[in-house]
């Protein structure tokens, strides 16, 4: 799959491409609370855009481990104006909602988005194969062990690498069967694995590849950069560029980031090998 057709705009994949993270919730892991009024929401978005990135992720929900739950109606509010605003002033943007739940996830794309990021891969609630399917745009199906709540809690695997593997074998079976056509699959770094699980993936990245889809990576300021290190998130740049570049060379076909600009040039760096 060299090409994503999000609504009317596409996105090449022949060369990898950067995506954006703007979280719009008050207690994401490195920038909470940064982008909670429309205007700070835009700035950023204008910011990541000018620097390089294909698509913007919106997530208004937190995904760090132990985050508290929202309800759906919060998420809504957050999310459907940013989504407007964005469209509004970047109309050539492509937006991702980063949601799991099917009803937001239609709501996303009737307000704009171009493609929905499922940290449950389907798991959270009966409906959303059939929904993406209907919307007719591309779906990141990520593997997560557990829930956000409790995925850190001594997360254990006889071969991580296969077993997600195995997950992904039965979700893509699934979105197939329900009319899903553009599948993007993300191993779901730091998601219900430890730093250990989090490098074998990273290191096994190319055996993802053998489904045919593209592949999604998200380090970025994640633990598998910090607790080597012993550094907190926002000191974990250029060792998420340094992972970041591995993954490329690995086959990585789409790089989820804080910081664009880095992420762009690791990926004309890392192209004019050939």
């Amino acid at each position: 799959m060299t090409k994503l057709y999000c609504g009317s705009k596409e996105i090449d994949l022949s060369s990898p491409v950067v995506m954006g993270i703007l979280n719009l919730t008050p207690d994401s892991f490195f920038d909470g609370g940064n982008f909670l009024n429309i205007d700070n929401q835009l700035r950023q978005a204008e910011r990541m855009l000018s620097e390089g990135a294909a698509i913007i992720d919106l997530g208004a929900v937190s995904t760090r481990p132990g985050a508290p739950a929202v309800s759906e109606s919060m998420e809504l509010e957050r999310l459907l104006p940013a989504i407007a605003a964005i469209m509004n002033h970047f109309p050539g943007c492509i937006v991702s909602a980063d949601t799991f739940r099917p009803r937001v996830a239609k709501a996303a794309v009737e307000h704009g988005a171009g493609m929905i990021n499922d940290i449950y891969g389907g798991r959270y609630e009966q409906g959303m194969f059939e929904t993406v399917a209907s919307l007719r745009v591309p779906y990141v199906l990520m593997h997560m062990k557990g829930t956000p709540a409790g995925m850190q809690n001594n997360p254990a695997y006889t071969d991580v690498v296969a077993e997600v593997a195995y997950f992904f074998d039965q979700q893509l079976q699934q979105c197939r069967e329900k009319g899903v056509r553009q599948v993007i699959l993300d191993p779901g770094f730091g998601f219900g694995k430890t730093v250990e699980h989090n490098f074998a993936l990273l290191a096994r990245l190319e055996e993802f590849r053998t489904a045919g889809t593209p592949i999604l990576v998200g380090i970025s300021r994640k633990s598998l950069v910090n607790k080597p290190l012993n550094i907190p998130p926002s000191e974990a740049l250029n060792g998420t560029t340094v992972l970041n570049t591995i993954a490329l060379m690995k086959g990585a076909d789409i790089l989820r980031v804080h910081d664009v600009k880095e992420a762009v040039e690791a990926i004309r760096l890392v192209g004019m090998l050939g």
